[in-house]
C-alpha cells in the first residue's frame, strides 16, 4: 500500500467521520480509559430512564422523587438534566484521550458525588423515612443505592485516569474565539455562584428561585448548577472546540429539558421577578453556547496531530 494511502487512512481515523471526536493520543494527552467510558455509558442508560420518569411525571402536575417535595418543578428539572445531557455522555464512549471529555466527565462526578450527598445529608426527608407509597419507598431506596456505587465508581475511574502517563499536548488546535471568552465567564460564574450558594445556605438561597422548594430540593438544584458551572468554565479554560464536543452536545440537551418543563410547568414560576428574568438569560446562554459551539466546531477541518 502506498504511503498516500495510509495517510488517508490515518486521516479517517484521527480526525472527522471516524471513531475519535477529537485529536487522537498522537496528538498527546492522557489515553482515555475504559473505565470513564464505561462510567459514561451507564449513568447515561439510567439518566434516560431516570430521568424521563421524574420530568414526564412532573409534567403531569405530580410530585415524584426520591425526597417530599413542596411541588413537581423541581425533580422535573432534575429529571430533565438528566435526560438533557445523556447524548453528550454516550458520546464519550466513542473519545480516545481524556482532554476530550473532562469537561463533561468532571462536572458528572460532581453531579454523583454531590446527589448523594445531599440525599443523605437530608435522609430525613426521604420517601422510605416519611412513610409514602411503595413505589416512592422503593425509588427513593433504589435513589441512593444506584447514586452509591456510580458515585464510588465515580471518584475511582477520575482517580484512576490521572494515575495514567501523560504526553504533553500539542497546542490548541481549535482555539474558542476571543468574543465567546467573556460570555462564557460570565454564564459558568453565574451559573457556580447561584449552585454553590443553594448548597452552602439553600435556606436563604431558595428565596432567589422563582417557586416553591424545600432544602433537599435546593440543594439538588444547587448540584446541577454547580456542574453545570464547572464545565462551561472548564470549557473556557480548555479554549479548544476539539477537546469540547461531548460538552457541546451535552449542553444544548440539557438546557432543552429544563426549557420543556418550565415551559410546561409555567404556572408554577414567577416570571415577572427579577430570578426569573435571569433564569431565562442562564437557560438561553446555556443552549446559545452549546449551540455556537457546534457550528463552529462544524466549520473546522478534520483534525490531524
Amino acid at each position: 500500500m502506498s504511503d498516500g494511502a495510509q495517510t488517508g487512512e490515518e486521516t479517517e481515523e484521527s480526525g472527522g467521520t471516524g471513531g475519535s471526536i477529537g485529536p487522537s493520543v498522537a496528538a498527546g494527552g492522557r489515553e482515555l480509559t475504559p473505565g470513564v467510558a464505561m462510567l459514561a455509558t451507564a449513568v447515561a442508560v439510567i439518566s434516560i430512564v431516570v430521568g424521563a420518569l421524574l420530568a414526564g411525571v412532573s409534567l403531569t402536575g405530580h410530585v415524584f422523587g426520591a425526597w417530599k417535595s413542596p411541588g413537581p418543578l423541581s425533580t422535573g428539572l432534575v429529571g430533565a438534566a438528566m435526560l438533557g445531557v445523556s447524548p453528550g455522555l454516550l458520546m464519550i464512549g466513542r473519545a480516545r484521550v481524556w482532554e476530550e471529555v473532562r469537561t463533561l466527565v468532571l462536572p458528572l462526578a460532581i453531579v454523583l458525588v454531590g446527589l448523594l450527598t445531599v440525599t443523605l445529608l437530608n435522609a430525613g426527608t426521604l420517601q422510605a423515612a416519611q412513610g409514602g407509597s411503595l413505589v416512592l419507598v422503593l425509588f427513593s431506596l433504589g435513589w441512593i443505592a444506584v447514586l452509591g456505587v456510580l458515585g464510588v465508581f465515580a471518584v475511582v475511574c477520575v482517580a484512576w485516569q490521572y494515575l495514567r502517563p501523560a504526553v504533553p499536548l500539542q497546542g490548541r488546535t481549535a482555539p474558542l474565539p476571543g468574543w465567546t471568552k467573556p460570555l462564557l465567564a460570565v454564564l459558568g460564574s453565574a451559573w457556580f455562584g447561584i449552585g454553590a450558594g443553594l448548597l452552602a445556605v439553600p435556606r436563604f438561597w431558595a428565596g432567589f428561585v422563582p417557586w416553591s422548594l424545600n432544602r433537599p430540593d435546593a440543594q439538588a438544584l444547587g448540584v446541577w448548577a454547580v456542574a453545570l458551572g464547572v464545565g462551561v468554565l472548564g470549557a473556557l479554560a480548555e479554549d479548544d472546540l476539539s477537546r469540547i464536543r461531548p460538552a457541546l452536545l451535552a449542553l444544548p440537551g440539557a438546557a432543552i429539558g429544563v426549557a420543556v418543563v418550565l415551559g410546561v410547568r409555567a404556572a408554577d414560576v414567577d416570571w415577572t421577578s427579577g430570578p426569573g428574568l435571569s433564569l431565562i438569560t442562564m437557560v438561553g446562554g446555556l443552549l446559545l453556547a452549546g449551540v455556537t459551539g457546534r457550528r463552529l466546531a462544524s466549520r473546522r477541518p478534520a483534525l490531524r496531530p
